[in-house]
């Protein structure tokens, strides 16, 4: 089993920024790929940006060039740094860990981008 535990949400303006930080523990396994999604009301859960144990990542194209995922392997720890925010990135923005034998989700970060 591997708990997610998720932290950064919040509120924020417009062109705002935030970081989300979202650490593995548990049964990690090697290699394995660690994301982030969002989840607006009423809207299915769409894909962020993810991140590979070698280091290549795949953004969403609505958030090419404003978010950056990174992680640190010896923490297991994924972070999202969302610059130039905009109301339509309000969403909870959920961690996302897979291997070759599971899939695990954390609890779920909201973030609000309002004036």
């Amino acid at each position: 089993q591997v708990q997610l535990v998720e932290s950064g949400g919040g509120l924020v303006q417009p062109g705002g920024s935030l970081r989300l930080s979202c650490a593995a523990s548990g049964s990690i396994f090697s290699p394995n790929a660690m994301g982030w999604y969002h989840q607006a009301p009423g809207k299915e859960r769409e894909l962020v940006a993810v991140i590979y144990y070698g280091g290549s990542t795949n953004y969403a194209d609505s958030v090419k060039g404003r978010f950056t995922i990174s992680r640190d392997n010896a923490k297991n720890t994924v972070y999202l740094q969302m610059n130039s925010l905009k109301p339509e990135d309000t969403a909870v923005y959920y961690c996302n860990y897979r291997d070759t034998r599971s899939v695990h989700w954390g609890q779920g970060a909201q973030v609000t981008v309002s004036s």
